[in-house]
């Protein structure tokens, strides 16, 4: 299998699980402010979950940027990755169902924990097919804010049954840690003497 088809597979997975959340979102049965009020934890828990779907689709296509070619351990740490992911919208609709609720926050971030351990799986396995001189490896170094979410979405799992509201505010700040643009692998792609 070409990487473009994985690639292409990988990109309809995710818009699917994007496009099932918000089929999710049902609409707040009044229509005054106190309807929407109680609406808030349901799209919260979207908008943090469409965060999350957003890194990792733009992560996964900046990661098979820089690669030649897969073979089958790829397809299968991709497809493992893709499982995590696909049960997002399940952990996304219980939590934001129940915000306050240790076993859901809990789920939510089990589910996160064991995509961030599939991802990471993912690219040492790229690595190792394509060696540790490549473009990759290179571009990927350490993979230290990979580690650090592991370990804080671990700890937000443990806090869900002391304190929900921190796990909720570590699930975000990793979102956060995110969104500020990691560019290891565009800047290695178009300076490599870098």
């Amino acid at each position: 299998m070409s990487k473009g088809r994985l690639e292409a597979f990988s990109d309809g997975v995710i818009a699917i699980l994007i496009t099932i959340m918000v089929l999710e979102l049902k609409v707040p049965h009044g229509t005054d402010w106190a309807a929407l009020s109680d609406f808030l934890p349901v799209f919260s828990s979207y908008v943090l979950s469409f965060v999350f779907l957003g890194i990792y689709w733009s992560n996964h296509h900046h990661l098979f940027q820089a690669v030649k070619r897969v073979d089958g351990r790829i397809l299968w740490a991709n497809l493992h990755l893709l499982f995590w992911l696909s049960l997002v919208p399940f952990a996304t609709a219980w939590m934001g169902e129940n915000p306050k609720a240790p076993v859901p926050v809990a789920i939510y971030g089990v589910d996160l924990l064991l995509a961030g351990c599939a991802y990471f799986i993912l690219a040492r396995l790229l690595v190792a097919l394509h060696g540790r001189e490549s473009t990759l490896a290179k571009a990927i170094g350490e993979d230290f804010k990979g580690i650090v979410s592991v370990v804080l979405y671990a700890a937000a799992v443990g806090f869900a049954f002391v304190r929900p509201t921190v796990s909720l505010a570590l699930y975000v700040s990793v979102a956060v840690m995110w969104l500020v643009p990691d560019r290891r692998i565009e800047r290695i792609l178009t300076h490599p003497e870098e």
